[in-house]
């Protein structure tokens, strides 16, 4: 007998136990405002269901197949690398030197005829 009673009690709780579609609909206006609150004509109104139960509320939906809309969209993912600015300064340097390096002979004659035609006019300018 008690073990019977034991099983209808259990089997109760275990269907009532998260009813998550009443509480999901109790709380869809305040929900769809945001994440941690809202603006109201000038002041941040926090929302009015709290953060843990928000989370164990979109918990029970994800974990019954549900889809959440609410939470917020994730920002982009950063293409930057970490590590020291002085080491990827470097790198660049380094890439940046060596292509120098392959124009400097060009350089090196632009250069020479730059000095020779400055030399020149001084010439003729004392003549």
């Amino acid at each position: 007998m008690a073990s019977k009673a034991v099983k209808t009690v259990a089997k109760a709780v275990s269907e009532y136990q998260y009813p998550w579609k009443e509480k999901l609909a109790q709380h869809k206006n305040e929900l769809s405002k945001g994440v941690w609150g809202y603006w109201k004509l000038g002041a941040w109104t926090p929302l009015h269901i709290s953060g843990r139960r928000r989370a164990r509320l979109r918990k029970e939906v994800l974990l019954a197949g549900e889809d959440w809309p609410y939470d917020p969209e994730r920002k982009e993912m950063r293409t930057k690398m970490k590590g020291h600015k002085c080491d990827r300064i470097a790198a660049e340097r380094r890439a940046n030197t060596a292509k120098l390096m392959e124009q400097m002979p060009e350089m090196l004659l632009a250069y020479k005829k730059r000095r020779w035609e400055k030399k020149m006019k001084e010439e003729d300018k004392n003549k």
